[in-house]
């Protein structure tokens, strides 16, 4: 079965043609910008960092939903946090953090970036 994709047009040039970004585009975004946060252990029902190289950068879009109306877009990300860190700090600089990449790698207007945590990462507490 074939992926809904929807695309958006952020360009358009008569002479030159049009730029247009898949929404799926924007979610990677999103996500590579969340995870770059230190205290964000992954995006919920994703895979780590290290393995996006050898998945492939689709993978990075799990746990992000993307709604972009009029050239607005609202973001909706679902992250596992890291044990220790201040839930709502690293919250507010992954908004700070996601809203401008999206905004300045599309040109789109980000409206809201809405989190959910939905797990918290006790890993490197163990080794300790």
């Amino acid at each position: 079965m074939a992926e809904k994709r929807n695309i958006y047009k952020i360009h358009e040039n008569g002479g030159m043609g049009d730029v247009q970004i898949a929404d799926s585009v924007v979610a990677i975004i999103a996500g590579l910008a969340a995870t770059e946060v230190e205290g964000v252990a992954s995006m919920a029902g994703n895979i780590t960092n290290e393995l996006v190289a050898k998945l492939g950068m689709k993978n990075l879009s799990k746990g992000v939903r993307i709604d972009v109306l009029e050239g607005v877009v609202t973001v909706d990300l679902n992250l596992n946090i890291q044990y220790g860190y201040n839930i709502f700090e690293t919250s507010q600089t992954v908004q700070e953090k996601v809203k401008a990449a999206i905004e300045n790698m599309t040109g789109l207007t980000v409206s809201d970036v809405n989190i959910r945590i939905a797990g918290v990462d006790m890993e490197d507490e163990k080794g300790k």
